[in-house]
């Protein structure tokens, strides 16, 4: 936590002000503002260049806050509050009165977490309300997984920066649309489906449309300057090195099983077999390849089970609709 309190008592004036801050959440950098305060949110939408139309989470210090942002919550809701709160977890609940329709894109579902990283709990509890916070980027870019990432993208328009270190999950939160009798997911994120279907004790779907809009689900999101490009595992070697041969600076995702393979690209990142060390460094691996000039990424999707699914989607979602 390198967020000093005086830091975190600063930042909680700048929320009170209507004004914008950076804080560190277990999953990425949230640009934050009061979820009350229309104007603010307003801003929020006017920094990223994000659709009014799309909802922002509203974060919130605890479980025990729940009823205070949200109606109607069901029991299925609860226990998986329970169980997974602090933590990458997005309940989208029928939406409370103090919430603007400004932060959830003129819906009256709202979506919201607790997020478990010790700055962002210590900034909720001094400022005393909940925060709009999505992704502190430019709409549809990379996330950013560190402070730096945010001055270097967002710079002067974010009024207060607070650095609480990388992020340890890496990937954005599991969004649940729990309005209904039997949960879905609408984004699959830092929590498993599998951990979500032991707990509730039945499976639970992931469609590819829904009719709750929520972050993520723009057809080209998650994406670096460079293009995307999904091929099968056992073609990404081949498929980089034919483009590299056309004239492309190709960027490359080499799966763990072909780790001692040579390829011959501008710039080669090697996944982490681990699932969880591949979601913590998904974003800033993108991030180097932009750094590195390349204008073409070669990857392949990993097994979707566990937190796969999430990195499937934001390859996907960074392939965008040209794959």
């Amino acid at each position: 936590m390198k967020a000093r309190t005086s830091d975190i008592e600063n930042a909680a004036g700048v929320l009170r002000a209507g004004g914008l801050v950076a804080l560190p959440t277990e999953t990425v950098y949230g640009l934050g503002a009061n979820a009350e305060d229309p104007a603010a949110v307003a801003r929020i939408f006017q920094v990223k260049g994000r659709p009014p139309s799309h909802p922002l989470i509203v974060h919130i210090g605890g479980a025990e806050q729940l009823d205070d942002w949200v109606k109607d919550v069901p029991a299925t809701a609860r226990l998986l509050a329970e169980h997974f709160w602090p933590g990458p977890l997005t309940l989208v609940l029928r939406r409370g009165r103090r919430v603007p329709l400004e932060a959830t894109g003129g819906l009256e579902t709202v979506a919201v977490r607790v997020p478990d990283h010790p700055v962002a709990l210590a900034l909720l509890s001094a400022f005393g309300g909940g925060v709009t916070a999505p992704s502190a980027n430019r709409f549809g870019s990379v996330s950013p997984t560190t402070a730096d990432h945010v001055r270097a993208e967002l710079g002067e328009a974010v009024d207060f920066v607070l650095d609480g270190g990388p992020c340890e999950v890496g990937v954005e939160s599991t969004i649940v649309d729990a309005t209904g009798e039997i949960p879905s997911i609408l984004r699959p994120g830092g929590v498993t489906r599998e951990d979500l279907e032991a707990v509730l004790g039945c499976p639970l779907a992931v469609p590819s449309t829904s009719r709750v809009r929520v972050p993520g689900q723009h057809p080209s999101h998650y994406a670096p300057r460079a293009r995307v490009v999904l091929v099968e595992p056992e073609k990404v070697v081949a498929e980089a090195e034919l483009a590299q041969d056309l004239g492309h600076q190709v960027g490359v995702f080499l799966p763990p099983a072909l780790s001692d393979t040579a390829v011959k690209a501008h710039a080669v990142v090697t996944v982490p077999r681990s699932p969880a060390a591949y979601a913590r460094g998904l974003y800033g691996f993108l991030r180097e390849l932009d750094r590195q000039g390349c204008d073409l990424i070669i990857a392949s999707l990993p097994v979707e089970e566990g937190l796969g699914l999430a990195i499937a989607n934001r390859l996907r979602r960074a392939a965008g609709p040209r794959t």
